[in-house]
């Protein structure tokens, strides 16, 4: 779960003007997934591995392109 929670930490410092809502879910088996609006963007159970920010970001940034222009700044 500490990792779940620093990659929270991250985005919501990163791109809190873009997030209206986050919800963290505990479970149990090493269950990790990221979704934006309904849409995974990111889920440990096909890539076999936890995320790396750099790419969780980079999904979210597909998403949300828009979000590019104030991290940027």
């Amino acid at each position: 779960m500490p990792r779940a929670v620093s990659l929270t930490d991250k985005l919501l410092s990163e791109f809190q003007h873009h997030i209206e809502s986050f919800t963290l879910i505990p479970s149990s088996g090493g269950v990790f997934e990221v979704a934006v609006d309904g849409t995974l963007i990111y889920s440990k159970k096909e890539t076999g591995r936890h995320a790396v920010y750099a790419e969780v970001r980079e999904a979210f940034l597909k998403v949300v392109p828009h979000a590019a222009q104030d991290a940027d700044s």
